[in-house]
């Protein structure tokens, strides 16, 4: 990954709008060939959309993942050892999605509204009034976990490759799923323990992340259960958390063991459910241990209102040496696109802090579908772009 040495560099976490097409064709059940036929094409186009916007690293929107099932239903397709049983058929291991919020906002859960969208505000047609009855099957370990998604994840890569080929000062990257996020939900009737277990999981999503850096491009490790597994424990404590953080750090070092450090990125943030967040675990009292993680570059979420303030966080807790912090400077959890001058502003915040060389502008996550409609998803990292021109010329001069 490159230093932000002339200028600051922007990126973003990885989901971007579709093609109205390509939307219509995965709403329709289109078969995998099909979707074979139309993705390389879509891609390219989508990196031609960032390189327009002015975006120095960019992706191939996601959209494999979008016909596959979504941010963790693709490796389903790429995974063997986990089979699903009926609700209840074993005891939960965590609460639902922010149980800490829900026991503070009865009824805002109760009414459906925190189903509205993954971001922005709630718009007619995206939630049912009433409360929500979910009775999702559970993920259970049967046998040992593997991985077999090798042809599929070179098709990502080459479709990415091919999309790049004769583009210059860019670089590409693939996000993938995390270990926590694929592992630490299910239920483990294989293996000896717990631990070993999810030493398991770390394996088999090395062997994606590997293919990826393999082929040159950078590998972003989607965790959001770095932050989000507090909402799932509403009776930790700190030290509960941070006990099982330090576990994590070893599990995802496991899963990059071997990978070169520059072509690994590492994003959390706290989910992007339309919520009160009033109960995300504040980063000050994980910061530490996420740069213990032999990644290069940490993507957090640091725009939205709950977390604006803590780049203060980094005065505290050194980046270390060689490495690169990528906030969130635009985000999803509101319709409102940023004022470049407030990008600016944020990024000057950081770079004060960590050095501008250590810096790269971002997203808070992907933004695809979690704001009103493509054009302000765009036009968010137009304004991204616009602000790091701006924060350049206070930095660089």
């Amino acid at each position: 990954m490159r230093h932000s040495t002339e200028r600051i560099l922007s990126t973003h976490g990885g989901s971007l709008p579709r093609p109205d097409d390509l939307d219509a064709m995965i709403a329709a059940g289109a078969s995998e060939e099909e979707l074979k036929k139309r993705l390389p094409s879509a891609i390219e186009e989508v990196v031609n959309e960032q390189i327009a916007s002015g975006v120095d690293v960019i992706n191939d929107g996601e959209y494999v993942k979008a016909a596959l099932g979504g941010y963790g239903g693709y490796m389903r397709h790429r995974v063997t050892g986990w089979e699903d049983v009926p609700a209840g058929t074993h005891p939960d291991k965590r609460a639902g999605t922010a149980e800490r919020d829900r026991r503070l906002f009865p009824g805002f859960y109760a009414s459906g509204l925190w189903l509205s969208g993954s971001g922005g505000l709630p718009r007619p047609g995206f939630f049912t009034p009433g409360a929500p009855v979910r009775v999702q099957p559970q993920r259970v370990v049967v046998d040992e976990v593997r991985y077999i998604g090798h042809d599929a994840v070179k098709a990502d890569i080459d479709a990415l490759k091919v999309a790049l080929k004769g583009k210059t000062n860019v670089e590409g990257f693939i996000a993938s799923l995390g270990p926590l996020s694929l592992g630490a939900r299910s239920i483990n009737t294989h293996y000896a323990s717990e631990e070993a277990y999810m030493m398991a999981v770390a394996e088999v999503c090395r062997e994606e992340y590997k293919a990826v850096t393999d082929a040159g491009l950078i590998v972003q490790i989607d965790e959001p259960e770095f932050a989000t597994t507090w909402s799932f424990f509403p009776d930790w404590s700190i030290e509960d958390l941070r006990k099982y953080l330090s576990f994590s750090v070893d599990v995802i070092n496991h899963a990059i063991e071997g990978l070169p450090e520059d072509q690994v990125r590492f994003h959390v943030c706290w989910g992007s459910g339309h919520r009160p967040h009033v109960t995300d675990i504040g980063l000050e009292h994980f910061a530490d241990l996420l740069v213990k993680i032999n990644a290069q570059a940490y993507s957090v979420e640091a725009s939205n209102v709950r977390h604006a303030h803590e780049y203060h966080v980094w005065e505290k807790v050194k980046l270390p040496d060689g490495k690169i912090l990528v906030p969130g400077v635009i985000g999803h959890s509101t319709d409102l696109v940023e004022h470049p001058e407030l990008v600016a502003e944020r990024l000057v915040n950081f770079a004060n802090i960590v050095g501008k060389e250590n810096l790269q502008a971002s997203t808070d996550c992907g933004i695809g579908y979690r704001v009103g409609h493509a054009e302000i998803a765009w036009a968010k990292l137009r304004a991204m772009s616009e602000g790091c021109r701006i924060a350049s010329e206070k930095l660089f001069g």
